[in-house]
């Protein structure tokens, strides 16, 4: 009897990813925090444990007495997600195991109310994933600003206005403060750039000690935007340079992704009903574009963007450039 086999491309090809993550989940069309944590799961694997905050995340995966998650998750509050991932992680040390530890968290949970317990577990050291899910705003809650929302974004609570054209503060530069903390491993990546997402999550499960991921997740509802449009959003803060994908090691920065082509913030902004009232004849919002395209400017020059030719890489595929010329694929 003649026996086929195939190569092992072929067979690694046809092999179905594992899918931490089920379908059938609530989530809206578009949603950019789901497709994230699905890549997120793709690449974990089954022996993993996940700790999540209140949160989107948590309220469209897990309506009573359904459940989209096909690993060990445990919900708590939403302000304690980092110690709640602690305890767990310190359990399964003192029981010998060698499961992964994982915390998932938006910008709500994450930057804000949850910062208090993540600073404790990054500064006690604890070998835990955090990776938080960053679509700017409360938006489960009814689309309040949080310190994640961008400079000029206007949300429920922070309106445009004949006082300010919406958000006046600046968003919060999470990674450089989770960074400051001297971890091993923190970074930063986008829905839009699967592949980069995969690479980053290995290298994170790879070190012994705190990691810390940052996902730009576009939300269609909170940001304004038709549900097919998610990916291309996303993209685009990433190539105007409004939120720079780079990896820190110890605080200071490792790698960076080099933009080919540096597009301008209002391809990004005019695309957002968030945005709306700076697209209209008004001193204040010229201002407002500008003051933006500078924040823009600033990420490009002081993370070193700006690439050429070969060392440029802002398409799916691309690689990430490595300070001191070498790369990781």
């Amino acid at each position: 009897m003649e026996i086929h086999t195939l190569p092992i491309s072929e067979l690694r090809r046809k092999q179905p990813r594992f899918r931490g993550l089920e379908s059938g989940h609530r989530a809206c069309l578009g949603c950019g925090e789901a497709l994230a944590a699905r890549l997120v799961t793709e690449v974990i694997g089954p022996d993993v444990m996940i700790a999540n905050a209140t949160g989107c995340l948590e309220i469209f995966t897990t309506p009573w007495p359904e459940s989209a998650w096909r690993v060990p998750w445990i919900h708590s509050l939403f302000e304690n997600t980092g110690a709640v991932a602690a305890g767990m992680e310190s359990a399964l040390k003192a029981q010998g195991r060698s499961t992964k530890v994982l915390a998932f968290g938006g910008d709500g949970g994450t930057f804000d109310i949850g910062f208090q317990a993540l600073s404790g577990m990054l500064e006690r050291g604890h070998s835990v994933l955090y990776v938080c899910f960053d679509n700017e705003a409360y938006m489960n809650t009814g689309i309040q600003r949080s310190s994640s929302t961008p400079h000029a974004a206007m949300t429920t609570t922070s309106p445009p206005g004949k006082e300010r054209m919406g958000k006046r503060h600046l968003k919060k530069d999470i990674v450089s403060i989770v960074a400051a903390h001297h971890i091993p491993y923190a970074a930063t990546s986008s829905v839009a750039y699967p592949s980069d997402i995969r690479k980053k999550v290995r290298r994170a499960l790879a070190i012994e000690g705190p990691t810390f991921l940052q996902i730009h997740c576009p939300c269609p509802l909170g940001w304004g935007h038709e549900s097919h449009e998610s990916i291309e959003i996303a993209r685009l803060a990433v190539q105007t340079g409004l939120f720079p994908m780079i990896e820190l090691e110890r605080g200071g920065v490792a790698g960076v992704m080099p933009l080919r082509n540096v597009r301008p913030v209002t391809d990004y902004l005019k695309m957002q009903q968030r945005f709306r009232h700076l697209f209209v004849e008004d001193l204040r919002a010229q201002e407002e574009l500008e003051h933006i395209q500078a924040i823009a400017n600033h990420n490009i020059e002081v993370y070193g963007l700006q690439g050429e030719g070969k060392d440029a890489f802002d398409s799916e595929g691309m690689d990430t450039v490595r300070r001191g010329g070498m790369r990781w694929a």
